[in-house]
């Protein structure tokens, strides 16, 4: 059975952590732009972490669900509701045969995760399920979801398909049951102030003038409405950066995160359709627990920087991933 789409929404399309080791051959990692929330949304229905799941940005599509599933939407809100009733976030949620899941205003971030015990039946490209937009390649026929696509599914196993039955015969004629447990952290950025972006300082970081330095960590920037999956595009941060002296640089690898510095002074912040290499020089690389906090704002959104070490970098990521090891394990004691 499957999933039908109503209504594709802004840009809806099938990710998952992403299509390594090809980057040599020139072919990008691609991948959810917030691996984070997608992890968390494959353990809160039983998935492995790496599943492919929809991510949905800024304006959701209307799905009709065409059997009983069970599934979890994180990330940003952009108010999922089935028949009118709001859909919880960040818990398992049991949908049954015939309804409509929705999706309307946004509310907070950018960018939804929608993942189905079982999973997206997706055939793999180079290892992944991943859609790279640019060039056609992996996910759902290579593009972005479109009106009257069918999206077949596996069958959930085990746990989750234990999980499925027992809130369904609590449902009665109810379209949807969630469970009662959540995940009660978010990542996402709050409204209003300026959000605070971790960063190292980059490999031509000391090639910048005093005063762009200053500028760099000192004036807010704003997100472009050019910005995409490929990367952010920042501005007004009432100057534009320079470099001290003319730099011949040659291309080198970058990686994702990290923060170039093109001729007009405007920096930007690579992300998850981030090129292979690249020939302007480097100010910068976000701390990776803080790339998925980038990937949740939205055009408008200001950031500044704030400068850590490496260290403290790698002890952040650590917590991090001990903290998901914990909820798997809490998650999996909860499906019992």
């Amino acid at each position: 059975m499957s999933i039908k789409v109503l209504r594709p929404g802004l840009l809806t399309s099938i990710q998952d952590l992403g299509r390594y080791g090809y980057q040599k051959h020139g072919v990008i990692v691609s991948g959810a732009m917030d691996s984070y929330s997608l992890r968390l949304a494959n353990l809160l229905v039983g998935n492995k972490e790496n599943q492919a799941v929809l991510e949905i940005t800024l304006v959701g599509p209307a799905l009709l669900i065409e059997k009983d599933i069970l599934l979890a939407i994180t990330g940003g809100n952009l108010s999922p509701t089935v028949g009118g009733q709001p859909i919880p976030m960040d818990r398992p949620v049991f949908l049954r045969k015939g309804c409509i899941l929705q999706f309307g205003a946004r509310k907070s971030g950018c960018r939804s995760y929608l993942a189905i015990a079982g999973g997206y039946n997706i055939s793999e490209v180079m290892g992944s399920a991943s859609t790279y937009l640019r060039a056609g390649l992996g996910g759902f026929e290579g593009r972005a979801l479109q009106t009257d696509d069918v999206l077949q599914l596996k069958d959930p196993q085990g746990k989750s398909a234990s999980l499925l039955r027992q809130l369904a015969s609590s449902s009665s004629a109810s379209s949807y049951v969630s469970t009662k447990w959540f995940l009660g952290k978010s990542h996402i950025p709050q409204e209003g102030e300026p959000v605070k972006i971790r960063v190292m300082r980059g490999r031509q970081f000391e090639q910048f003038s005093g005063d762009s330095k200053d500028v760099f960590w000192n004036c807010p920037f704003q997100v472009s409405s050019q910005s995409d999956r490929m990367g952010y595009r920042l501005s007004g941060a009432g100057a534009v950066l320079k470099l001290a002296e003319p730099l011949e640089m040659i291309s080198e690898a970058v990686s994702l995160g990290t923060v170039q510095v093109p001729p007009d002074g405007n920096p930007i912040i690579l992300l998850a359709d981030r090129q292979t290499v690249g020939g302007y020089p480097k100010i910068a690389q976000v701390a990776l627990v803080d790339v998925a906090v980038v990937a949740q704002l939205k055009p408008g959104s200001k950031i500044c920087f704030q400068e850590i070490s490496l260290q403290k970098a790698e002890s952040l990521y650590l917590i991090r991933e001990q903290e998901i090891q914990a909820l798997q394990r809490s998650i999996q004691l909860k499906m019992q």
